[in-house]
């Protein structure tokens, strides 16, 4: 985790410039005051936090997360916990889920905590925190897998991304090798196909990203 540069200052969006710019468009499905609370509240929470390995602050994974959820006609509640769904995991465990509890509700709650791998620190190794991940999703509800998968198809899709910029150096950013990698999103995959309902074009681009993953890291 890094600190924010001076560059990044224009990232640090005022409530009313979301307000103005961002919920401008219609959304039908979606509170649009609950989610520009749910919104500043991301960015307050992760202001500090980069993507791993860049200096691209983190907020813009959560928002790309939240895009993923609506463009693929999720609710406000799978909306909001686009936003938030790591935040557990990076930003306060047990206490920052009470409170998104609390300002957002049981349902947000519950899909950002199955979305979380662990809520303790230090946090366990690796691998038993991602087949644990596997082994408990296959369990959880339709809302859950739905913004599982769309935190998973942004991330496997800037893996790509940076390693065409970076080259093999990505794989260095992770705490497991290349093959363990592409084990887990290809058991991801598994998993979402099997147990999450319709949704037929995110599969089908999670199972093309998945391929050239695994095509890279040859």
């Amino acid at each position: 985790m890094h600190s924010l540069t001076n560059q990044t200052d224009l990232f640090s969006f005022s409530p009313n410039f979301v307000k103005k710019k961002i919920l401008k468009f219609n959304m039908p499905k979606i509170n649009q005051p609950k989610y520009l609370s749910a919104l500043n509240f991301a960015l307050k929470l992760h202001s500090k936090q980069m993507r791993k390995g860049t200096q691209i602050p983190y907020f813009f994974h959560l928002s790309s997360v939240s895009n993923h959820v609506i463009e693929n006609n999720g609710n406000t509640d799978e909306a909001i916990a686009g936003l938030l769904h790591d935040a557990v995991e990076d930003q306060g465990g047990e206490k920052t889920l009470r409170l998104i509890k609390k300002k957002f509700g049981t349902k947000v709650a519950r899909i950002v905590e199955d979305c979380t791998d662990t809520k303790i620190e230090p946090k366990p190794p690796w691998f038993e925190r991602k087949q644990q991940y596997i082994l408990n999703l296959k369990n959880k509800p339709q809302s859950s897998l739905f913004v599982s998968m769309c935190d998973k198809t942004h991330n496997a899709s800037c893996i790509i991304n940076d390693y065409y910029r970076v080259g093999k150096k990505i794989w260095n950013r992770f705490s497991a090798n290349k093959k363990q990698v592409c084990w887990y999103y290809e058991s991801l995959g598994k998993c979402y196909y099997k147990n999450l309902k319709g949704h037929k074009v995110l599969k089908q681009n999670f199972k093309k990203l998945v391929s050239e993953m695994k095509r890279v890291a040859k």
